[in-house]
C-alpha cells in the first residue's frame, strides 16, 4: 500500500472517531448516558474472554413493543459507540477495570476462577448500574468444540450481495429473517452428542446485531453459544476489516487458548468459508475434527452473487462433509461418527 493511500485511510478512521465522539456529546447534553452491552463470551481454567460493547442506546420505540414484536434492523446501528470507556467488571469475587477500544469495543482476558459451564458476572460502566453477562467456561476434560459461521449457514441472508446485505441488516424486520432447514436440530445434537463442549458462533457480521442474533437463535432453538463478531468500519490501514482474516484470527486464538480440543467447523459455500477453514487445518491440522459446508439452494447463490468453488479433500485426515441442509450434514455427519445415526 502506498503512502498516500494508507494516509487516506488514517484519514477516513479520525473522521470515523470525531463523528461519533460528537454523536456523544450532542447525546449527553440531552441527558443520555452510556451503557454496556455484553455479549456471550468463553473461557478456561482460571480466564476468561469478555466481550461487550460500550453504547449510548437510542430512546426506546413510542409505541411499547411486545414479546413477540419485532425489531427494525436500522434500530440495531443508531446506538453510538463511546471510545475508550472505562468498564467495571464484576466476576469471580473479583473487581477489575478495563478500556473499551475506539469502536467501544470491550474484547479482553481477566483472570477468574470459575465452574465449568455457563456463569454469570456483571459489567457496567458511567453511573450505570451493572447489566448482567454470560461467559461459558471449558473444562480441562473436554477435547470437542464446534465453531459455526451465521450468515447462511443458520440463518438466510444471502449477505455477500451489497444491496441485499443492507436491506436484510437495516430495513428488514428481525421476524422475517429465515433459519436454514435442520441447522437447529444439527446443533443441539451435536451439543447433546458432546456434552461440555464450547459452541462459539464466529461470524463476518456486525457487534451491532448480536442482541438480533441472540433473539433469532432462541426463538428458533438454537444452541447457546458464545459470539465472536467484528466492528464495521475502517482500521488503521484499511477502508474495511477484512472477514476472512477476522475468522482466521479466531481460529488460531482458539488453537493457542485450547490446545486439546478438535473443532468442527461448519459453514457455507457463499462466502470463503471453505478456503478459511482449508487454510486454518493446514496450520493446526490437529485442531480440526472434521468440516461441514452447507450449500447454497440456487436462488440463494444467485443473491449472494455465486458460490466458492469446492476443493478437493479426498487426501485430508479429517471428513469434510457438504449438505444443502441440516438434515443432510447430520446425516454425513453421523456417517463419519461426529454425531450419533441412531439420534
Amino acid at each position: 500500500m502506498s503512502p498516500a493511500a494508507a494516509a487516506k485511510i488514517h484519514w477516513f478512521a479520525r473522521l470515523e472517531h470525531r463523528l461519533h465522539v460528537s454523536r456523544e456529546r450532542r447525546a449527553r447534553r440531552r441527558g443520555r448516558s452510556a451503557t454496556v452491552v455484553p455479549f456471550p463470551g468463553y473461557g478456561g481454567k482460571g480466564w476468561v474472554r469478555v466481550v461487550g460493547r460500550v453504547l449510548i442506546l437510542p430512546p426506546p420505540p413510542r409505541k411499547a413493543a411486545g414479546e413477540g414484536a419485532g425489531v427494525r434492523g436500522w434500530r440495531s446501528f443508531v446506538g453510538i459507540p463511546v471510545s475508550f470507556a472505562s468498564v467495571r467488571i464484576d466476576i469471580g469475587g473479583r473487581t477489575h477495570t478495563v478500556v473499551a477500544d475506539r469502536g467501544g469495543v470491550v474484547d479482553t482476558v481477566i483472570e477468574a476462577d470459575l465452574e465449568s459451564g455457563w456463569q454469570t458476572f456483571t459489567m457496567a460502566t458511567d453511573r450505570q448500574e451493572p447489566v448482567e453477562a454470560t461467559v461459558f467456561v471449558v473444562d480441562e476434560s473436554i477435547r470437542f468444540g464446534v465453531v459455526c459461521d451465521v450468515d447462511d449457514t443458520v440463518m438466510v441472508t444471502a449477505l455477500p450481495r451489497p444491496f441485499v446485505a443492507a436491506w436484510n441488516s437495516f430495513v428488514v424486520d428481525e421476524h422475517a429473517r429465515t433459519p436454514v432447514p435442520g441447522m437447529s436440530v444439527l446443533l443441539e445434537q451435536i451439543m447433546r452428542d458432546h456434552p461440555g463442549s464450547p459452541m462459539i458462533y464466529l461470524s463476518t457480521g456486525a457487534w451491532n446485531v448480536a442482541p438480533t442474533l441472540r433473539r433469532f437463535f432462541s426463538r428458533h432453538l438454537f444452541p447457546q453459544g458464545s459470539m465472536l463478531l467484528t466492528d464495521w468500519g475502517p482500521t488503521h490501514d484499511r477502508w474495511f476489516r477484512s472477514g476472512r482474516e477476522h475468522k482466521l484470527s479466531n481460529l488460531r486464538r482458539l488453537a493457542d487458548e485450547f490446545p486439546d480440543i478438535r473443532w468442527l467447523l461448519i459453514g457455507d459455500d457463499g462466502q470463503h468459508d471453505e478456503a478459511t477453514y482449508g487454510q486454518f487445518l493446514i496450520e493446526h491440522p490437529s485442531s480440526v475434527a472434521g468440516v461441514a459446508i452447507r450449500r447454497l439452494l440456487p436462488a440463494e447463490a444467485v443473491l449472494a452473487g455465486g458460490r466458492t468453488e469446492a476443493g478437493d479433500h479426498s487426501g485430508d485426515d479429517v471428513p469434510w462433509v457438504s449438505a444443502v441442509d441440516g438434515a443432510g450434514l447430520r446425516e454425513l455427519l453421523g456417517e463419519v461418527g461426529i454425531v450419533d445415526p441412531r439420534d
